[in-house]
C-alpha cells in the first residue's frame, strides 16, 4: 500500500506507549494496533484528530505517501 503510517515514529519520539495512546484516544488496543500496522483500510477524521492531539503533531507526520514499485 502506498500509504505508510508512521504512528510508531511519534509515540518514540513522545516516549508513549501504545497503551497510553490506545487509552488517550478512546481506542482499543487492537483497533489501534491496525492502525499502526497499516492495515487498516480506512480512517475516520475523528480519530485522526484524537491522533494529533494526543502526539501534538500534523496529520502529515502521521501519514505519508510513497509511490509503489
Amino acid at each position: 500500500m502506498p500509504i505508510i503510517v508512521n504512528i510508531d515514529v511519534m509515540l518514540a519520539r513522545r516516549k508513549m506507549s501504545s497503551g497510553e495512546l490506545a487509552e488517550k484516544i478512546g481506542l482499543s488496543a487492537t483497533n489501534l494496533s491496525i492502525l499502526k500496522t497499516g492495515k487498516a483500510k480506512a480512517i475516520r477524521f475523528k480519530t485522526l484528530v484524537a491522533l494529533c492531539q494526543a502526539l501534538d503533531c500534523q496529520p502529515g507526520d502521521l501519514l505519508e505517501y510513497q509511490e509503489e514499485q
